[in-house]
C-alpha cells in the first residue's frame, strides 16, 4: 500500500514542504527509517535525527524550526503526535476493511444476529443470542457467549472472551487473550473456616470507544453491572473487580488492579501496578502515581498522589527530600546533643566551685 505526501497531508490536513509526490509504503522511526518509510518529530530529544534521517516524509509540529537544510519532504501540522495517530488509526482501518467473510471452522448459534460486514475468523464460537454489530471485527478463537452483545465497528482480537450477557457499544477494541464477564471474586467465609462461592449473576458494559490491552481482566458484577465508561483507555494485564466503574476517558497502566465495587471518576489517571481497595471513590482528575497504593477515598478533583500508602504528590516529595537527609539530620542531633551535655557540665562544675 502506498501513499504520496500529498494524500497524506490532505488526511491530516497539514501543508507540505517539499516533494508532494514522494511516495511512502510503510512507517519507520526517525532514527531507523529508510528510504520509503513516513515518520514524525515529536518530541524535541529526536530532533537531530530531522537533519540525517533517511525518512522520505516527515510530520512536524507548526513551530518545528529548521536549524540546517532537510532533505525528506515535511508535513507541518498542529500537534505532530496527534497527527501520526491520527494517520495509523486511518491505516488501519484501511487493513481491516479488507477482513470480511466467515472463515471455517466456527460455529455461529443459529439465533445470533450478525451485522453486515463483519469478519468471523476460525475457531470462532459465537453464542446464542449474540448480536453482532455491522462491520465487526472478530479475530480467530475469540468466545462470544450467549445474550452477548457487540456494536458496530469493534474488534476483537485473537483468544479475546466476552462471556454471557456482556454488552460492548461501538468501536470498543480489545487485544488478544482479555476476559471480559469473568466471575467476580466473591466467597462468604463460614463457620468452620472454609468459603462459599457468592454467585455472580451481574455482568460487564462496555460503553463506545473503549480500548483495552492484552490479557486483561473484567469481572462480571456479583448483581448488576461492572461498568467501563467512554472513552476509557486500559492497558495490559490489568485487573478490574466486580461492581468496579471506570469513568469517561480514563487511563489505567499495566498491572494495575482495581477492588470489588469502587468507582473511579472522569479523566482519571493511573499509573502502572497501582493498587486500589475495595469500595472506594476516586475523584475525577485524579492522578495516581506507579506502583502506588489508594487505600481510602479521594474526594477532591485534580489531586495527585503517590506511595503506599498513596497520599498527595507533593508532601510526598517533600518528605523524600527529608528522608534523604535524615543522616546529615541526625549526625548533626547527635552533635548538638553533645553540645548540650557539655554545657550542662560545665554549668554543674561552676555551681560546685566556691563563691559561685
Amino acid at each position: 500500500m502506498q501513499f504520496t505526501a500529498a494524500q497524506i497531508a490532505q488526511l491530516i490536513d497539514g501543508k507540505i514542504e517539499g516533494n508532494p509526490d514522494v511516495v511512502v509504503h510503510s512507517f519507520g522511526k526517525i532514527e531507523e527509517a529508510v528510504e520509503g518509510q513516513l515518520s514524525f518529530l515529536a518530541n524535541p530529544k529526536y530532533e537531530d535525527y530531522l537533519y540525517n534521517t533517511k525518512a522520505s516524509i516527515i510530520i512536524v509540529n507548526e513551530s518545528q524550526p529548521l536549524e540546517k537544510p532537510v532533505t525528506s519532504t515535511l508535513i507541518r501540522v498542529p500537534n505532530a503526535y496527534s497527527a501520526f495517530a491520527t494517520l495509523l488509526s486511518k491505516y488501519q482501518a484501511i487493513v481491516t476493511s479488507n477482513l470480511s467473510g466467515i472463515q471455517e471452522p466456527s460455529y455461529i448459534a443459529d439465533s445470533a444476529k450478525l451485522g453486515e460486514n463483519i469478519f468471523v475468523g476460525a475457531f470462532a464460537y459465537i453464542g446464542k443470542n449474540a448480536q453482532i454489530g455491522n462491520n465487526v471485527k472478530i479475530f480467530p478463537q475469540v468466545f462470544i457467549g450467549d445474550n452477548v452483545t457487540i456494536g458496530d465497528d469493534c474488534i476483537l482480537y485473537p483468544g479475546v472472551k466476552i462471556l454471557n450477557d456482556c454488552k460492548l457499544g461501538k468501536n470498543v477494541t480489545i487485544h488478544s487473550g482479555s476476559v471480559v464477564g469473568s466471575d467476580g471474586f466473591g466467597f462468604a467465609p463460614q463457620p468452620d473456616g472454609s468459603f462459599k462461592k457468592v454467585p455472580q449473576i451481574g455482568n460487564v458494559i462496555i460503553e463506545d470507544n473503549v480500548e483495552i490491552g492484552a490479557n486483561a481482566t473484567i469481572d462480571r458484577a456479583t448483581m448488576g453491572s461492572t461498568y467501563i465508561h467512554a472513552g476509557a483507555k486500559l492497558d495490559n494485564l490489568i485487573q478490574v473487580a466486580h461492581n468496579v466503574e471506570v469513568g469517561r476517558n480514563t487511563v489505567i497502566a499495566a498491572q494495575a488492579g482495581v477492588s470489588g465495587s469502587t468507582k473511579i471518576g472522569n479523566n482519571v489517571m493511573i499509573g502502572g501496578q497501582a493498587g486500589i481497595v475495595g469500595h472506594i471513590q476516586i475523584a475525577d482528575g485524579t492522578k495516581i502515581n506507579a506502583q502506588s497504593g489508594v487505600s481510602k477515598s479521594v474526594k477532591t478533583p485534580n489531586t495527585s498522589l503517590t506511595g503506599s500508602p498513596a497520599y498527595d504528590y507533593a508532601s510526598a516529595l517533600r518528605s523524600q527530600a527529608i528522608f534523604r537527609n535524615l543522616p546529615e539530620m541526625e549526625k548533626r542531633l547527635k552533635e548538638l546533643e553533645n553540645q548540650v551535655r557539655q554545657l550542662l557540665t560545665e554549668k554543674e562544675l561552676r555551681s560546685a566551685l566556691p563563691g559561685e
